[in-house]
């Protein structure tokens, strides 16, 4: 059961759920698990490799993603999402905890057709309306006591589709933090997306997508049709698809 701040219980099933913070921004890490690049053919990165996910693509958990008319391939990706507790500038990896308020699961949804490499933000495939669903909960950083240590799972219609553990992260948040910090202000609210390891698969229209990871519960999303409308999408080098 679900108490409010009245202290009354409510079924999690009759209620529709916000998202669980309201970030300023959404800064998302690309090719941060090694068995995830091996699998896209990608080397690891130097450094991290960062774009931004607008907050028009965040979902609250049991919203609708839009599946993009023309896209071929749409993928899934479970992550751990970092929520900054202050702001934080300069910020040095062994201070980092201090800055960290809470975790949250996200599911980083891809039009794949749209990723040729890395050295160019993903934005058109990422960057979708609906394309960030995050929660259902905010789970404060005291109730994590490892965020390292954490199994991570997707399921479609049921099927267990992806798995891994947070413990095989390239960079982990105090490190990444440091990396951000060092250029601009993390600002309390906002959400770092860690990566997502191997495992990712096509969903489509119809399917239900439910991601988990220990400790911060279940993010669970249907996929549906976007409107009829809607012009279907251009491949790269102007190819319909």
């Amino acid at each position: 059961m679900l108490i409010d701040a009245a202290g009354e219980a409510h079924h999690p099933e009759e209620v529709q759920f916000l998202l669980p913070v309201n970030p300023g921004k959404v800064i998302a890490l690309a090719l941060n698990y090694a068995d995830h690049n091996a699998e896209l053919g990608f080397k690891t990165p130097e450094e991290p490799v960062m774009f931004l996910k607008p907050n028009t693509s965040l979902l609250p958990h049991g919203g609708t993603v839009e599946y993009p008319r023309g896209a071929q391939f749409m993928h899934y990706e479970v992550e751990l999402g970092i929520v900054i507790g202050q702001d934080a500038r300069r910020v040095k990896a062994k201070d980092a905890e201090d800055y960290i308020g809470g975790y949250t699961i996200a599911n980083d949804l891809v039009v794949r057709d749209y990723v040729s490499n890395y050295y160019r933000p993903p934005m058109r495939a990422k960057g979708w309306d609906t394309f960030g669903p995050l929660g259902p909960y905010l789970v404060s950083a005291d109730e994590v006591p490892d965020p390292y240590n954490l199994g991570l799972r997707a399921f479609v219609n049921g099927e267990l589709r992806q798995e891994g553990n947070t413990r095989d992260m390239i960079l982990r948040g105090p490190e990444l933090i440091e990396f951000m910090s060092r250029f601009m202000t993390l600002q309390a609210g906002d959400v770092i997306l860690t990566g997502t390891p191997k495992g990712v698969s096509h969903v489509k229209p119809g399917d239900v997508m439910r991601l988990e990871i220990d400790g911060l519960g279940a993010l669970e999303n249907d996929v549906q049709w976007e409107s009829e409308d809607a012009e279907p999408l251009i491949a790269q080098e102007g190819q319909r698809i």
